[in-house]
């Protein structure tokens, strides 16, 4: 079931992430760090309404930032669409012990079909240049690699920035 986090279940992401940010440094995936992504960063999440949650069995196993917003970085990119009716995708994270499974594929299928029943035009994302399961991941998905931004606090590495047209 996905469905919106609560400010309680911070814990629980946090324990969702910082595996995710483990298995991913293991494998020399420099992304997620002690510092990102943050206690304060999901507590803005939930007070947006943004930040969903994956339960399985009674258990937290994955989240994802479902957002209207655009960040500052994203300001320079040459989208696709105009920046106007567009859906943004931040800290996907599925625990490593379930990954897989087509847990991720959930979660991305929730988000484009908010975004489709909400009237948007088109779904925006960046994943680390350097993790080459999730650029697969997204490109097998329809999504278009356009321009890459740089998040110093995470890396010396780029982002590439993907959208998905929906209209």
């Amino acid at each position: 079931m996905i469905r919106r986090a609560k400010i309680s279940e911070i814990p629980d992401i946090l324990r969702v992430t910082r595996a995710c940010a483990a298995f991913m440094t293991d494998k020399n995936i420099f992304q997620w760090n002690e510092n990102y992504p943050s206690k304060a960063t999901f507590e803005t999440d939930i007070e947006r309404n943004e930040l969903y949650v994956l339960v399985i069995n009674e258990q937290i196993i994955g989240s994802i930032v479902v957002s209207s917003c655009i960040d500052a970085e994203y300001i320079p990119v040459s989208w696709l669409t105009a920046t106007d009716r567009n859906l943004y995708i931040h800290r996907l994270a599925v625990h490593p012990s379930y990954q897989g499974r087509g847990y991720a594929q959930q979660l991305m299928d929730f988000a484009e079909l908010y975004a489709k029943e909400n009237d948007y035009v088109s779904v925006r994302l960046d994943t680390f240049s350097k993790n080459e399961r999730n650029i697969k991941f997204y490109e097998t998905r329809g999504y278009k690699r356009l321009s890459d931004i740089f998040f110093p606090n995470q890396s010396k590495h780029p982002f590439h920035c993907y959208e998905l047209v929906l209209k």
